[in-house]
């Protein structure tokens, strides 16, 4: 894992932050995952966060659980892996892996309204190993209102590598880098970059002592990206309803297996025989590739699909289940 250094620690305070500093009344409350050693729960605590830091590695719990032991109730460790949260496995979990019930329990937050405002911000470096699984599954959470999102729209403030910011910030047209997930991020989240980092700013606990640099081949990646993702309180109106969301993810990802490919064609492949009606309607040409497509054409196209009698849903849904190229 890649672990802050201490200079670091005054910039992301400042950026969590944000509008709206601790002032006078009750402490913001942060969920920290990953904290390591605690270089940046100290530097939080600080700043009059009340932080419950939930770490995976049994390595750094003695050192965290004495800070906590010295502070009146500011911080609150718990033995956790905020990517093993509601694992699919049936029977009682076992540490690391976490329940959000009880995790929002202990962290006294009830779930809201999707439209009210954010009930809980959540700070972490994301492990480079297995990155965009990551990611895509914070997406799926996010979409289907499951897991953290059950209690409403909380909010993200990730460290992630430079590349994959490149993916979530692309815009329509770049072929190699807009992606169904650019797509999804996009009409989800609003993404701000709250600051970039390099990467030698970040020690590691590689027995090797080196600074594990992912490859990134054509996208630049020399920094690492603190981003707040916020859910859209918007996302939800319309066709689009957390029931069918993950028809809509499967959508998006079939359009772009193959993004240059044109949108009539794919939709002739969704059994759709009035496509230039549709197009029309929806006043997106007939020649547009699906790589040229605006999210918020990608949300229209569903929904409009799900307004019509001729789309076979079924049969796209259960064609995109068998594909394993679709799923992560």
């Amino acid at each position: 894992r890649f672990i802050a250094c201490p200079q670091l620690a005054r910039t992301v305070r400042r950026c969590l932050q944000g509008r709206a500093g601790p002032g006078p009344g009750p402490q913001p409350l942060l969920l920290e995952f990953a904290p390591g050693p605690g270089i940046l729960t100290q530097s939080l605590l600080d700043a009059g966060f009340r932080v419950v830091a939930l770490e995976s590695n049994s390595d750094f719990l003695t050192d965290l659980q004495s800070l906590e032991s010295s502070l009146d109730g500011q911080l609150k460790v718990i033995h956790g892996d905020f990517f093993r949260m509601d694992p699919m496995a049936k029977g009682a979990l076992k540490p690391p892996a976490v329940s959000s019930d009880k995790l929002f329990e202990t962290l006294g937050v009830a779930a809201v309204p999707w439209r009210a405002d954010v009930p809980l911000k959540v700070f972490g470096i994301v492990p480079q190993q297995l990155e965009r699984n990551r990611l895509w599954r914070l997406l799926f959470a996010m979409y289907e209102c499951s897991s953290i999102y059950r209690y409403g729209r909380v909010e993200l403030n990730l460290f992630i590598s430079e590349k994959e910011y490149t993916v979530l910030t692309a815009k329509p047209g770049k072929s190699k880098i807009y992606q169904a997930l650019t797509v999804l991020a996009q009409l989800g989240y609003e993404i701000e970059l709250l600051h970039k980092e390099p990467w030698s700013s970040f020690a590691t606990n590689l027995k090797n002592g080196g600074l594990a640099i992912p490859k990134a081949g054509r996208l630049p990646n020399d920094h690492f990206c603190l981003v707040r993702l916020t859910p859209q309180q918007n996302l939800f109106t319309g066709g689009l309803k957390p029931s069918n969301a993950s028809t809509f993810i499967f959508m998006v990802k079939q359009s772009f297996a193959k993004p240059k490919s044109k949108l009539t064609d794919r939709l002739n492949s969704w059994s759709l025989d009035n496509s230039d009606t549709l197009l029309k309607a929806l006043e997106i040409p007939k020649n547009a590739s699906m790589c040229n497509l605006y999210p918020e054409d990608y949300k229209r196209l569903f929904e409009a699909l799900q307004n019509s009698d001729l789309f076979a849903e079924a049969f796209f849904h259960d064609e995109v289940l068998a594909s394993p190229r679709t799923m992560n």
